[in-house]
């Protein structure tokens, strides 16, 4: 029996998460430092939460995309 190539069709078909991964570690780099600077900086702890909750869901959405895509 003849079995398909099956690896030429996971490198072409790109999730769309892929093709963001560069802006999505981007994200994850500012927003990271953006919390470090404000929670240390301020004494308002809602702004450096709102950049660690944008750190967090980047973070969590790359590794999802790296356990799936593996």
């Amino acid at each position: 029996m003849n079995e398909l190539d099956r690896t030429a069709e996971n490198t072409a078909a790109t999730t769309p998460v892929t093709r963001m991964r560069p802006l999505l570690w981007l994200v994850l780099i500012v927003s990271v430092a953006a919390n470090v600077t404000l929670s240390s900086l301020l004494d308002n702890p809602w702004a450096g939460s709102a950049f660690g909750a944008l750190a967090l869901a980047s973070g969590v959405t790359l590794a999802m995309n790296h356990y799936r895509n593996r």
